[in-house]
Parts: C-alpha cells; sequence; structure tokens
C-alpha cells in the first residue's frame, strides 16, 4: 500500500499558474490586498470557496459577503491565502472522502476550524508565528484525500468506517494502522512533491512525531498537533477532543488560557448561527 501512495503522490498534475503566483505572493514582506485579488478572481473555485468560508457559521459576520473584496477584508490576506491555497489543492487532488463518510464541505468547515483555532489562540500570543501557522493548519490534513481514495481501491471502506467509529484516541494511528503512513507524512510528501514551501513542509510532516523535529520547528509541531486533535473530523471540538487537546497542550507547555478562550469563543460563534 506504501508504493501505492507514493505512485498517486507523483502522479499529481502540476500546480496551476495561481497557485504559484499566489505563493509568490504570500512569500513577499509586502501584500497588497489589490494585488491578491488580481490572483484570486483568475480562478472561479477560488471565489466559491471563499465566499462560502466568510459566510460560514464560524465567522458569523452580520451580513452576508458577496464579494471576494469585503471577504479580503474582513478575514485578512494570510487566511485568505490560506482558502485559497486550499481550494486549488484540494480540486488537484480530485479525489472524495467517501472512506470517512464525509462530504469535501465536512473537510472545508474542519480546515477553516483549524485556521480559526490559529488565529484565535496563537494571534493572542505571538502575530509572526500565528502568520507562519495559518496555512499550514489550514492545509495538514490534505493526505485524507489520498488516504480516502487508497481505502476505496483496496475495498476496505467499512473496515476503515467501523475503526474510526470504535477505535479510542487519535485519528492518525488508525490511518496509520490501514495504509503505513501518517497522513501528516502524506500531506508534506504532496507538498514536496510541488516544490512548496519548507515551513509547510517541515511543519506539518513533523505532527505527531515532534520528538525527531528540528528544533526550530518543534514549537509549530506542537501547535499544529493541538489543532490536529480539535479539528479531528470524527467531532470537531467535541468534549473528548477538547480534553485530549488540552491534556497534549499541558504536556508541551503551550498557553492554556488563550487555547481555552480560542475554543469558547469559537464555540459561541458557531451556537449563534
Amino acid at each position: 500500500m506504501k508504493n501505492d501512495i507514493i505512485e498517486k503522490i507523483e502522479s499529481l498534475p502540476p500546480l496551476p499558474n495561481s497557485v504559484i503566483e499566489l505563493e509568490n505572493f504570500r512569500r513577499r514582506p509586502e501584500k497588497e490586498p489589490l494585488e491578491l485579488l488580481k490572483i484570486i478572481n483568475q480562478d472561479p473555485l477560488i471565489i466559491t470557496t471563499l465566499l462560502r468560508v466568510a459566510n460560514s457559521a464560524m465567522f458569523g459576520f452580520r451580513s452576508e459577503v458577496e464579494t471576494p473584496s469585503r471577504a479580503v477584508n474582513l478575514l485578512g490576506i494570510n487566511f485568505t491565502i490560506s482558502i485559497a491555497l486550499g481550494s486549488v489543492v484540494q480540486d488537484l487532488i480530485k479525489s472524495n472522502l467517501n472512506a470517512y463518510n464525509i462530504s469535501t464541505d465536512d473537510f472545508l468547515m474542519a480546515s477553516n476550524l483549524a485556521s480559526n483555532i490559529i488565529n484565535n489562540w496563537v494571534g493572542e500570543i505571538d502575530f509572526g508565528l500565528k502568520e507562519d501557522l495559518l496555512l499550514p493548519a489550514f492545509l495538514q490534513e490534505t493526505g485524507k484525500f489520498i488516504i480516502s481514495e487508497i481505502i476505496q481501491e483496496q475495498n476496505k471502506t467499512e473496515e476503515f468506517q467501523e475503526a474510526l467509529k470504535t477505535a479510542e484516541g487519535s485519528l492518525s494511528n488508525i490511518e496509520e494502522s490501514f495504509t503505513g503512513f501518517s497522513c501528516s507524512r502524506i500531506t508534506a510528501n504532496i507538498f514536496k512533491h510541488w516544490n512548496l514551501s519548507h515551513n509547510l513542509i517541515f511543519t506539518i510532516g513533523f505532527v505527531g512525531n515532534v520528538e525527531q523535529c528540528p528544533e526550530e520547528y518543534q514549537r509549530k509541531v506542537k501547535i499544529l498537533e493541538v489543532v490536529k486533535v480539535l479539528t479531528d473530523i470524527r467531532n470537531p471540538l467535541g468534549d473528548e477532543q477538547v480534553e485530549r487537546a488540552l491534556e497534549l497542550a499541558t504536556k508541551y507547555n503551550l498557553e492554556i488560557e488563550p487555547l481555552v478562550n480560542a475554543i469558547d469563543k469559537i464555540k459561541e460563534k458557531m451556537s449563534e448561527q
């Protein structure tokens, strides 16, 4: 099965110009919103996804967001870049998440939630760190599309779904037991194949393996690992997920109070919808 995954990754199509332009734009020290709008206006898929996210319960803006420019204004440049890159990447993989028994909209909600946690939690601690982590948080579960495709091709969907329902603890352990790779490692290899940034590859790739992680990435990896637990697609922000995430954050000596505040704030917004 490992060879199947490697073949899937190596057969992925090249990145379209919109992603290359977004990645180049993201790396600039000075970012102009109008320049970003020019890039995203070239791609109807990005616009559709951006407006859907901006109008989701996660944010609860008072009036409907009808234009990309208003979405960029409300969500911020880096959040917009995360959503734009995420929508194109998911479309390129051209798979579904039937093995997980969820839709791509469910997945988008969980990805959006991950970035929102970073925004509310890490944004209270370190602005630069928040900016570095928005995109990895949004994209860190991309490998699930490859896992789902492999599980379906191997006719193991029912067995996999049963394991998702009955197995306790880490979703990553279940994925690895079926495929031989963690989702984080698959995702990192997808981005390595596309020659994306080292920050993206290393920060995602060592989630679940922080002991082997280079020291400069360890804090980022620990934060992403906590976010991964919180956004478990089986029950995002569920009581069990929150409890496990807080235990992990405590173990990693991360900032607990801002994390609790972020969880409460997001839950409150979602309950208002």
